[in-house]
């Protein structure tokens, strides 16, 4: 395949990701409660900077304020007819930076979940998820996004039909699943399940990941449960910059640039080729991971042991699987 995202895996070991959006756009003054993604027309400057805060810190992929933008999360604020234009003028704003970069940088265009409970428990069927995201597909499409990027998706039925939907815009896509909930995802889907199916996927993501979750190191032993299975798919870690706290009415992530770099360096030891972060993760963080992916040498695939030690324990006992014997549990964190 000759698509963006193929060309700089040939050519790089690891790539660099961004990191939040929601919590730089809080930082610039979005309300809880407002849609992100009216930003793009309304303060298209913002977003701008959102994204030249990716690519300055040192990313090499960035996705677009797009994650809610599909009909069924945007009908919440009276604008699911405005999905082709949200999604759209998202991906022309960041084809803009990305452009002007001056070296290669991927446009990943975000598609996240449409929140909506699959039947029999609720009333999504597949054809009717597969339409919502063909249409924020297209409109992704039309606006230059290189690649699509679904995220944080908790049900494996919808991740097949965000597949069937990039198949139906013609666009590669990538794949991420949020695990949450003692090493499964909402829905209970585990590493090893989420490996299977993309493996007999009819149109495979081009890479396939997790991201979100609990924190870096919940996230990480997500991850050595995908590499256990040897998939020849290229890995993607998105991990959340700590443990969110309340602070004077706000949520403020507690992981520090230091401890994001370990978190980097652990990834791409454990085989990850797209490394980014989530919620909380600010350009400092990036920075500080592009400088530790870049200078510090790779090392032996990290231990639960390791991972522990330099990210502090994990949230539950299990990964989810039930091979959950060795698992440390939670400590504290030392880089706090």
């Amino acid at each position: 395949m000759s698509d963006a995202l193929t060309k700089l895996l040939a050519s790089r070991d690891w790539l660099l990701a961004d990191g939040a959006t929601g919590t730089n756009l809080f930082n610039m003054g979005l309300e809880a409660g407002e849609p992100p993604e009216f930003w793009n027309t309304d303060k298209p400057d913002n977003i701008r900077k959102l994204y030249k805060g990716a690519v300055d810190a040192g990313s090499d992929i960035f996705l677009t304020n797009s994650f809610g933008g599909n009909a069924s999360r945007l009908r919440l604020h009276k604008a699911e007819a405005r999905v082709m234009e949200l999604n759209r003028v998202a991906a022309e704003l960041a084809r803009e930076v990305a452009d002007a970069a001056g070296r290669p940088i991927v446009v990943a265009g975000s598609m996240g979940p449409t929140g909506e409970i699959f039947v029999p428990m609720g009333t999504l069927t597949h054809a009717l998820a597969v339409e919502m995201f063909h249409e924020q597909a297209e409109g992704l499409k039309a606006g230059g996004a290189d690649v699509l990027w679904v995220e944080t998706i908790s049900a494996p039925e919808e991740y097949k039909a965000a597949s069937e939907a990039a198949k139906l815009a013609g666009m590669p896509w990538c794949g991420t699943m949020s695990f949450d909930t003692a090493g499964r995802t909402m829905m209970g889907t585990t590493s090893a399940a989420m490996v299977e199916m993309v493996e007999k996927m009819a149109y495979p993501p081009l890479a396939f990941g997790a991201n979100c979750g609990v924190g870096a190191s919940d996230l990480m032993r997500t991850v050595l449960g995908f590499a256990a299975h040897g998939s020849e798919v290229p890995l993607i870690a998105k991990g959340n910059a700590g443990i969110p706290k309340y602070h004077d009415g706000h949520i403020h992530y507690d992981g520090t640039p230091e401890l994001m770099a370990e978190y980097a360096v652990l990834a791409r030891d454990a085989g990850v080729r797209i490394i980014g972060g989530c919620c909380g993760t600010m350009p400092e963080h990036l920075a500080a991971m592009r400088a530790a992916l870049e200078t510090r040498p790779k090392g032996p695939r990290p231990t639960l042991e390791h991972i522990n030690e330099a990210l502090g324990g994990f949230s539950s006992a299990s990964d989810g699987t039930g091979d959950d014997a060795n698992a440390p549990k939670r400590e504290r964190r030392r880089s706090r």
